[in-house]
C-alpha cells in the first residue's frame, strides 16, 4: 500500500500529468466561476480533450478540473449572490450578506480555506478506505454489480426533485437510450434505423454536452441579460481573517466535512444535498451571541464549502470500488476512465492501485493549488460574471460543437448533441432530473451486461445470493420510501 501510495504521487508529479492537472485546475476554476455551469458541464466540456492522453494524465486533468469547480463558484456567490454551481447555493445565504457588510474578503478567505481543507480531508478518508474496500470488492460478482447498478439509478432518480415519479421516468429514459446500438449477446442491431453511426450506441461525450452544456446555454439566451447583476460593489478586505475563522470554528468545519464525505459515498445524493445539510446542522448548533444565520454568519460560509469539497473524496469511493457513480459528475468521470482504458472495480484496487492513489493525490494537490490561486485572482476573475449572456453563450456553444465532433469525427455526434440538447432544455424547464437520465445512460450497458452474465453463470437463482438479496431489499426500500415520503408530508405538513 505504501509503495502504491508513493508511486501514485510520483505519477501525478511527473510530466506531463502535472501540467495537465494544473491546466485542469485553471479550467475548473474558470468554469466554476461562471454562474450556472457546475461540475457536470465542466467535465462534459473537458472530456473530449482526454482521448489521446494516457490514463494518469487524463485522470489528473479531469479530477483537477472537477475538484475545484465549487471552489471557483463560491466567489461569485459571495460577491454577487449568484452561485457558480448548484452546491454554492447555500454559501450565498450568508456569503452575500457578508459582502454587503464590506466583509467580502473575509468570506472569500473562509470559503477558500474550508474548501481546500475539506478536499484534503475527503482525500484522506478515501485513502484510508482503500485497504478496507479491496477484500469487499473481491466478494462481489455480476449479480451484486447488477443490483448495485440498479440501486445507483434508483438513488439518483428518487432523490432528485420533489416528484419521485419524474426522477424515475428520467432514469428509465436514460436506460432506454443506452439500449440503442448492437446488443451484447447476439449482436442484434437495436433502434439503429439503418444508420451505421448508431451501431455503437449513443456516445457519452456528445450526449453529456447536449444534456448539460447546450441546454444551459440555450436557457441563458432565452432568459437574456447579463449572468450576474450585483447590487453594489463588494470591497475586498481581510481574506486571511476568513482563513483564521476556519480554525476558530474547527468543530463546525470537521462536522461539515465528515457529513460531506458520508453523503458523497451514498450514490445519488450529491453536492446540493451535502451543502444544505451542512448548512442546516451549522444553523442548529449556532452559539449564543452569534449573528443569525442568513444575516452574515461566517459559519454559513464555512459549513457548506467544507462539505462541498469533502464529498468529492466520498463520491469516488463507490465509483472506484464498484463502478457505481456517486453523482452525475462521477458518471461522466467513470465514462472517461473507461475511454482511457481504466475499468473501475477490482482492477483499480489491485493491479492498478497506484492509479487509484494518483486520484487521491490529484484531489489533494488540486484543492491546494486551486484555493491558493483563487486567493490571488478572485478580484479580477469577478469581472467575468458581468459578461452579457449574449456574448458568453455563442463562445460556449462553439466549444460544445467542437468537443462533440472530436468524439469520432462524425456529424452524427453533433446531431446527437443537438437532439439531446433540446431534450435537456425541455427537462430543465419541466423540472425533470437530467442527472438521473445521464446515470441511466451510463449504467444501462452495465445493467445489461451483468444481467446476461448473472443468468449464464447462476441462472435465475442469482437473486438468492445473500448480498444480492440484501441489495434487492434495499432497492425496494428506496422505491417505497421515495413515494411514501411526499404522502407523509401532505398528511403532516407542519414539521416539513
Amino acid at each position: 500500500m505504501l509503495e502504491a501510495m508513493l508511486d501514485g504521487l510520483m505519477l501525478v508529479l511527473a510530466w506531463p500529468a502535472a501540467g495537465y492537472m494544473c491546466a485542469g485546475v485553471l479550467f475548473g476554476l474558470f468554469m466554476g466561476f461562471t454562474p450556472g455551469v457546475g461540475g457536470p458541464v465542466t467535465l462534459a466540456l473537458a472530456l473530449p480533450f482526454v482521448y489521446d492522453l494516457d490514463g494518469v494524465s487524463a485522470v489528473a486533468f479531469l479530477l483537477g478540473a472537477h475538484s475545484v469547480v465549487v471552489t471557483g463558484g463560491s466567489v461569485s456567490a459571495i460577491l454577487f449572490g449568484v452561485p457558480g454551481a448548484g452546491p454554492n447555493a447555500a454559501t450565498l445565504l450568508d456569503g452575500y450578506p457578508l459582502a454587503q457588510k464590506g466583509e467580502a474578503g473575509r468570506a472569500i478567505g473562509a470559503a477558500l480555506a474550508s474548501s481546500a481543507m475539506g478536499g484534503l480531508l475527503g482525500a484522506v478518508v478515501l485513502a484510508c478506505l482503500i485497504p478496507v474496500l479491496r477484500p469487499i470488492v473481491l466478494v462481489f460478482g455480476p449479480p451484486e454489480f447488477l443490483m448495485l447498478s440498479v440501486l445507483g439509478v434508483l438513488f439518483l432518480a428518487t432523490l432528485s426533485g420533489k416528484d419521485p415519479a419524474k426522477g424515475m421516468l428520467a432514469g428509465l429514459l436514460g436506460l432506454m437510450i443506452s439500449l440503442i446500438g448492437e446488443e451484447l449477446l447476439m449482436g442484434t442491431k437495436r433502434y439503429s434505423f439503418g444508420q451505421m453511426y448508431l451501431w455503437e450506441g449513443i456516445h457519452l461525450v456528445p450526449a453529456v454536452i447536449g444534456l448539460f452544456a447546450l441546454a444551459e446555454m440555450v436557457d441563458l439566451v432565452v432568459r437574456g441579460g447579463s449572468i450576474a447583476k450585483p447590487n453594489q460593489a463588494a470591497p475586498q478586505s481581510g481574506p486571511w481573517t476568513g482563513v483564521l475563522d476556519v480554525f476558530r470554528h474547527w468543530g463546525l468545519f470537521l462536522r461539515s466535512s465528515i457529513l460531506g464525505v458520508v453523503i458523497g459515498i451514498i450514490p445519488g445524493l450529491g453536492g446540493d444535498v451535502a451543502c444544505f445539510l451542512a448548512y442546516g446542522q451549522a444553523a442548529q448548533t449556532r452559539r449564543k451571541g452569534e449573528v443569525e444565520y442568513g444575516q452574515g454568519n461566517i459559519g454559513g460560509v464555512i459549513a457548506p464549502e467544507a462539505a462541498n469539497n469533502a464529498k468529492e473524496g466520498g463520491a469516488l469511493v463507490p465509483t472506484i470500488a464498484f463502478g457505481i457513480p456517486g453523482s452525475g459528475s462521477m458518471a461522466i468521470l467513470m465514462g472517461a476512465l473507461l475511454i482511457v482504458g481504466i475499468t473501475p472495480g477490482a482492477e483499480l484496487l489491485d493491479e492498478k492501485l497506484n492509479i487509484t492513489f494518483a486520484m487521491v493525490w490529484t484531489l489533494v494537490l488540486a484543492n491546494v493549488f486551486g484555493a491558493g490561486l483563487m486567493m490571488l485572482m478572485a478580484k479580477r476573475l469577478a469581472r467575468i460574471t458581468l459578461l452579457d449572456g449574449a456574448l458568453l453563450a455563442p463562445m460556449v456553444i462553439v466549444v460544445c460543437f467542437i468537443g462533440a465532433y472530436m468524439t469520432s469525427g462524425s456529424m452524427g455526434d453533433i446531431i446527437v448533441a443537438i437532439v439531446i440538447g433540446i431534450l435537456g432544455y425541455a427537462m430543465k424547464r419541466l423540472d425533470y432530473s437530467r442527472a438521473a437520465l445521464l446515470l441511466g445512460l451510463v449504467l444501462g450497458r452495465l445493467v445489461e451486461q451483468n444481467l446476461f452474465l448473472s443468468l449464464r453463470i447462476f441462472g435465475g437463482g442469482f437473486v438468492f445470493r445473500p448480498i444480492t438479496m440484501g441489495l434487492i431489499v434495499l432497492c425496494t426500500a428506496v422505491l417505497v420510501w421515495s413515494f411514501l415520503k411526499p404522502w407523509l408530508l401532505k398528511r403532516n405538513p407542519e414539521p416539513a
